[in-house]
């Protein structure tokens, strides 16, 4: 397929094209008319997870069949085991209960992100997070939360951390934290993005060139890639979240 497009460019992809270019105009980054594919590619990617979720609640409302794992790798014991994981890892780091709490959100987050990654490794397909548009909005879902929660645990005097231990040496610090604080999103946004770029063009170049045995290399590579940046979005939204709720650093 030429480069940009997709299985859903045949889906009404040039008329919604053209709607957003003659709404938005082109951006600035690069003066290009903004494109749609990773719209088509997170519709289908929570549609996915929506069919899913419900199979997998399917199968925990029977109280008999939600005690008795099954005895083969299916939808619901998939979905059993990355929660589970997903929630040690967050309460490695900042607590069963706070664990708890926060796993909804740590968790939808692996769960997009995984899926939108395993999408690129299918050929004819583009991972919705190899797009700014679409790591930058869940970073700032994670800035947002951060200091939201960390303002509801600690109230204002939350906003202290930003000058430092020592009162003489906030005029130095504000500035170094206030820039700590606004980076996190965009390494966050850009790193995932870049990393899904950089992975999604190698195994489309090798698919081109060879399509048979030499790309699975690259297919055992992007497995791992796909799994890394999950790992690596959420254990940092973790961290952020864990240290603005501690106390010990307030």
């Amino acid at each position: 397929m030429p480069h940009g497009e997709s299985w859903f460019s045949f889906f009404g992809y040039e008329g919604l094209a053209a709607w957003v270019h003659q709404t938005f105009g082109p951006t600035w980054l690069g003066h290009a008319s903004p494109g749609v594919q990773h719209v088509f590619g997170a519709g289908f990617v929570l549609f996915v997870l929506a069919c899913v979720g419900a199979l997998a609640m399917a199968r925990v409302r029977t109280t008999e069949r939600a005690l008795v794992p099954d005895d083969r790798l299916t939808i619901a014991t998939f979905v059993e085991l990355f929660v589970s994981a997903v929630y040690e890892m967050m309460a490695d780091m900042m607590g069963r209960k706070a664990a708890k709490f926060f796993l909804p959100l740590i968790g939808t987050c692996a769960f997009v992100i995984f899926f939108s990654n395993v999408l690129g490794l299918v050929p004819g397909f583009l991972p919705p997070t190899d797009n700014l548009n679409t790591t930058f909005a869940m970073a700032m879902v994670i800035f947002f939360a951060t200091h939201v929660f960390g303002v509801k645990e600690h109230g204002l005097p939350y906003f202290k951390h930003f000058l430092g231990p020592y009162l003489p040496l906030a005029p130095l610090m504000l500035p170094i934290e206030l820039i700590s604080h606004v980076a996190r999103p965009v390494t966050l946004a850009v790193r995932l993005m870049a990393n899904m770029t950089a992975d999604h063009l190698v195994l489309t170049i090798f698919l081109g060139l060879v399509p048979f045995l030499v790309p699975l290399p690259m297919y055992a590579m992007g497995c791992i890639v796909v799994t890394v940046q999950t790992l690596v979005f959420c254990l940092l939204s973790t961290v952020y979240i864990s240290m603005a709720i501690a106390h010990e650093g307030h």
